[in-house]
């Protein structure tokens, strides 16, 4: 075991109002002290998520009792161990999915959500895990019930939940077909793993899935956009296909829409959010995700395509990038290491 000298105090972003991106701030702050479950980390890198953005705005606030600092994944080397938890130690390189506070230079995880870093991989690219994979994961595989063999709508395909699904699907044998808009990020989504891709802006993406599909339509949706698209996602499935929402860019509320084809069709709508769910919940993602992904991860598959990296204290303006829409892929910290 490494002996670690830990300081008293650290950087950290705060959130000082909700607004845009010059409301983050670096600030001096004490580090904080793992309880029994958890173990503190030493952050290395920290993935910046669209969550994080509606944090900052007002719009996803964090539950009562959870820390205010953002931040959901982090990468990086544990310093300290809490009294009740096994399987890590003092200088193990870790990722994992936290409740708040990865924009710092020390956090806190609960163990449960705390993966041994996969062999092979730095530690941009593991900070990049967590947070899209556990959703991904836990929504599409999990909950949307998408297995191989069958098809799939994937909204998005270059965002970091679009890229994730993508790629794993193409690992997991499910058929893609994405949407997009300009030359780069279709060409990248293709890339990624889908096998035809859609520019939303000039067609019709539920025509362009009939045609794709055969008149069929897909088994399954993947949707960053709500209510805007709902009614054509609905278009788009199969009869016993399965519209998981995990995302409200066009709106909560899809309006003029008609539930009898809902009904006709024979059709599955759900979706979660990560952060509603509990600490169990979320161990048991991270332990499916251990067992069924590590190895891709460590054979150089599947993993996170990083398109920028910001130093901490450019926080605000790696979310600039990220509500830009420019990226494709991740974006990402460098916090130490």
């Amino acid at each position: 075991m490494q002996d670690i000298t830990i300081p008293t105090t650290m950087n950290r972003v705060e959130i000082t109002s909700h607004g845009g991106p010059d409301v983050l701030q670096l600030r001096e702050a004490s580090v904080p002290r793992p309880s029994p479950l958890e173990l503190l980390v030493r952050v290395h890198a920290a993935g910046v998520n669209r969550p994080d953005v509606m944090q900052r705005m007002g719009t996803y606030p964090m539950p009562p009792g959870v820390t205010p600092i953002p931040g959901l994944e982090v990468s990086g080397q544990v310093v300290a161990v809490g009294d009740q938890v096994t399987g890590f130690q003092v200088g193990d390189m870790v990722c994992g999915l936290t409740e708040g506070g990865g924009y710092a230079e020390y956090c806190v995880m609960p163990a449960t959500q705390t993966l041994a870093m996969p062999a092979n991989v730095d530690s941009l690219r593991a900070a990049a895990i967590p947070e899209t994979f556990f959703t991904v994961w836990a929504n599409v595989f999990q909950r949307g019930h998408v297995a191989p063999g069958s098809t799939m709508l994937v909204h998005g395909g270059t965002s970091g939940i679009g890229s994730t699904t993508l790629m794993l699907s193409k690992e997991l044998g499910v058929r893609t077909i994405a949407t997009d808009s300009g030359a780069d990020k279709l060409a990248a989504a293709l890339e990624f793993g889908a096998e035809e891709v859609i520019d939303h802006r000039n067609r019709d993406f539920a025509e362009a899935v009939h045609e794709w599909s055969g008149g069929r339509g897909v088994d399954a949706i993947l949707d960053i956009v709500g209510g805007a698209y709902f009614e054509r996602n609905v278009e788009a499935l199969a009869k016993g296909g399965r519209l998981v929402l995990i995302g409200f860019l066009g709106g909560e509320v899809a309006a003029n829409v008609n539930l009898l084809n809902i009904a006709v069709k024979r059709l599955t709508v759900t979706g979660s959010t990560m952060r509603a769910r509990s600490p169990d919940e979320k161990a048991e993602i991270a332990r499916d995700l251990q067992a069924k992904l590590w190895p891709a991860f460590e054979a150089g598959r599947c993993l996170p395509t990083i398109h920028a990296e910001f130093p901490l204290e450019q926080a605000a303006d790696a979310h600039r990038m990220m509500e830009s829409g420019r990226h494709i892929g991740k974006i990402v910290l460098r916090v130490a290491g």
